[in-house]
Parts: C-alpha cells; structure tokens; sequence
C-alpha cells in the first residue's frame, strides 16, 4: 500500500533561526500519526516541507522510498487540509469539491461520479447546491476534506483542521475523522497543539519541542511513559517534582526532602538529582492519621469542581505543590480548604527522568512558523 512517509535529518533554518533540527521519523501507509507540540516547536514547518510548499534546509523526505525533498507540491501524491479550509466562497459545494479533478482534466462522467462518493464519505449528501457561507463550520471542514480526498492522495496532511471550531463540534469531528482514516485506509499527518486531539484520534504521537522529536510512541506510551520531563509537562497534566536518586535497580529509592520514596517507572538506575513525576489520577488522597511508605502530608490548598471529578491542590511537607484529580461519583469528597491529608504516591504510578527535556516553549514565539 503507498503513503509511507520518511524523514531523514530534516533541518529548515530561517536566518539564524533552526525551526527543525535533523529530525528523523518513520509514518508507516495507513497509519494516523500525529505531530504534537507548542507554537514554535517546528511542527508546522515540518508538514509545510512535507507538502513541499517549503524547501528543506538539509535532509531527505522519502514518499514510498523516493526523495520528494525538492520536488514541487503538485508533482508529490499528497494532499493538504487547513485550519482555515480555503473554499471558494463563489463555488457550491460540488464545485469545490471537483475543482481538482477539473485541473487534472478527469472526465465529467467520472466527476460526477467521485464526487457524490466522497460527500457520501464525509456526510455530506444533499449539501451539493450549497455555497460555503450557507454552511456551518463544521460542513465547511467536511467540505474541504472531501476536496482533499476525491483526489485519492497517497498521504493527507491536516494542519490543525479542527483549531477553528467550538470545543463540543471539534470533540465530535475528532471521533469522526479517526473512523473516516479507519475507512479510506490512507496515510493521514495531523498537526496539532491540541493534546485530546492527539490522544484520541493517533496510532502515534511525535512530540516536538525546539524543533527535535522529544518522543514517539502510541498515546497511550506517550501519555503514561513520557521518556522526557518535557513530555512529561506538556501531555496532559504531571505532578512534577526535585528528588535525589540514592539507589536501588528495579527500584529505585528517591529521598524528597526529609521523605523517601519507592520508583518502579522510568530511569530506576539513575543516581544523583533526577525529576520524579506523578499523574493527579494516580494521586492517593488518605486522612492525616495514614501510614506506610510513599506517603508525604499535605495540606489541602484549593478544590476545583470540573463536573466529571474534582481537582485537588495539595501542598507537601517538602515545598512541592500536587495535583489529585478526584472522580464525581456522587458523594462529598471528605476534604475542605485547609484540610490535613497524607498523599499516598503508589512505586508504580512515580516515574523517575532525567532533566534532559527541553523547557516549555511560550505560546507566542513571533515569526518563525510552528
């Protein structure tokens, strides 16, 4: 099957900028892989190489073994779907949708026929005679994805496509452009800053930071195994905190402040000053009077209500301050404001890395594309 996708030593420099810097990946045909990170992290860019619409620095891109590094966007098997759709506004729906197969002079017959296939595929029959302002945003989103896919391509890349709708339309697209990856069968490079997005739609995750590849795994690896501390910080909310390794193997002993704790995940032959995280869900809330190893009192700071659970704020004996995320089942959670716990932090849920990650990038980093 084609699509399969390599990136070899791929650098793109602007000035004195490196926006990517030699970032090798593999995106096996058919896979839905995603490139996750903030704004300035490269990622954009990467895709934008990718397209072809920009040129690579050094390095190689290999669309099914061949080195479409320089050649030009219409000569590569891919096709790409903003963020901001980029329809005709004077176009309906079906003319949008078949304005590439006219440029590549395919018969009427044949049009009119891979047309009504791929609105059928995108849910969109009936809509033909529409013009884009006539439609919501997320039948425009349909629209432009049904643009990208009656072309057939080997590889479709997305650039944020769902960054422009509301939280409850994006959250239901989600589900529906993994099952409709699932049905095409084609190679589909999602860009996104969004980590739900990431998580609930990828078969892997590459997450990008000052234009390197921090990690790739699945979401599920990525999210419960980050290999950096910046992986760590930046899917999903961590509980990170300053410890000393001071021994053990399978596991590894950890002295935080006056307290020691037990590691089984991550780097457990590390030695010296290290980052131990923790996720909120894994966080054991006890009443004050708990004993047994793992556990460090707190004091209660803030309680958050989030509907589904409450998010819990404790600060510890050693200065750090955690997250324990608590599901709704119903019943009142037992602490208040000012409430004295022990906060129980499982061997199996304390990860220990090495504080080799790249920091957080801020989220307005000007000119350089992401």
């Amino acid at each position: 099957m084609a699509g399969e996708v390599t990136l070899v030593d791929l650098v793109k420099t602007f000035g004195d900028v490196t926006a990517v810097d030699g970032i090798n990946l593999e995106m096996p045909s058919g896979e839905f892989f995603s490139m996750l990170g903030p704004s300035g992290c490269g990622k954009t860019t990467t895709l934008r190489m990718i397209a072809g619409f920009e040129q690579p620095t050094d390095g190689r891109i290999l669309l099914d073994g061949n080195d479409m590094a320089y050649t030009p966007p219409h000569k590569r098997n891919v096709n790409t779907v903003f963020q901001s759709y980029a329809l005709f506004p004077h176009l309906n729906v079906t003319d949008n949708v078949a304005f590439g197969l006219r440029r590549q002079k395919v018969g009427k017959h044949e049009i009119r026929e891979r047309v009504a296939e791929t609105l059928e595929l995108v849910q969109l029959t009936g809509f033909e005679k529409r013009k884009p302002a006539q439609m919501s945003g997320g039948q425009q989103q349909r629209v432009a994805l049904a643009r990208a896919l009656v072309l057939k391509p080997a590889v479709l890349l997305l650039d944020e496509p769902l960054g422009a709708l509301d939280a409850k339309l994006r959250k239901a697209l989600q589900l529906e452009l993994k099952a409709l990856q699932q049905q095409v069968g084609i190679t589909f490079i999602y860009v996104t800053h969004d980590q739900e997005e990431a998580l609930t739609m990828s078969d892997r995750i590459a997450v990008m930071a000052d234009g390197r590849v921090e990690q790739v795994a699945p979401p599920q690896e990525v999210y419960e195994e980050p290999s950096t501390v910046f992986v760590a910080d930046f899917l999903g909310v961590s509980n990170l905190m300053d410890a000393e390794a001071v021994g053990g193997a399978n596991i590894c002993r950890l002295q935080v402040g006056d307290f020691e704790l037990d590691a089984t995940r991550g780097k457990t032959d590390a030695r010296g000053s290290v980052r131990v995280t923790i996720r909120p869900e894994r966080v054991h809330l006890e009443p004050q009077e708990s004993t047994g190893q793992n556990r460090i009192p707190g004091m209660v700071e803030r309680l958050v209500y989030l509907g589904n659970s409450v998010q819990v704020i404790v600060h510890l004996a050693v200065g750090a301050t955690i997250q324990a995320l608590v599901q709704n089942v119903g019943t009142e959670i037992p602490w208040k404001q000012g409430t004295a716990v022990q906060a129980h932090l499982p061997p199996d849920a304390l990860r220990v890395l090495e504080d080799t990650g790249a920091a957080l990038a801020p989220l307005d980093e000007g000119a350089v594309p992401a």
